[in-house]
């Protein structure tokens, strides 16, 4: 028979001794300072300039084309992620996308995250590492450089 202690264990939430006491240590990255886990502040800056540099972009080129916002900030993801492993606002927050394994992302990595991410919702649900569902599909992870 099922009691009203049983139905209280996993309405409390996840048992507090088996988790994480700082974003990423599950993964094996440090608290603090480089190769840390970046965390959602610099993430918000981040965008925010990604997204300004490509609203004035197509602001220019495109009147201001909606469509032309996103997909400017969609090829600067793909481009410069995929590459470089940062994008410019990554790049002047100190942050950037790797693999789990330390290796840099990648191109097919860079790709499906813009794609999630330009979907918006597999960005605002994330883990207790703070990686997005973007991150957790392609196992990458945003850290501070």
């Amino acid at each position: 028979m099922v009691n009203r202690r049983d139905i209280g264990s996993w309405l409390s939430g996840p048992d507090k001794k088996h988790a994480a006491s700082y974003p990423g240590k599950r993964l094996g990255l440090p608290e603090a300072g480089p190769g840390s886990v970046a965390r959602p502040g610099r993430r918000v800056v981040a965008l925010c300039i990604d997204w300004l540099l490509c609203y004035a972009i197509a602001g220019a080129l495109f009147e201001g084309n909606q469509w032309a916002i996103l997909g400017i900030f969609a090829v600067e993801q793909i481009v410069l992620v995929g590459t470089l492993g940062y994008s410019i606002g990554h790049r002047i927050v100190g942050i950037h996308v790797r693999r789990l394994d330390g290796r840099p992302a990648g191109p097919v990595a860079a790709v499906v995250r813009t794609l999630l991410l330009c979907l918006l919702i597999p960005a605002v649900v994330f883990d207790q590492d703070q990686r997005g569902l973007h991150d957790r599909a392609m196992n990458t992870v945003l850290t501070r450089m």
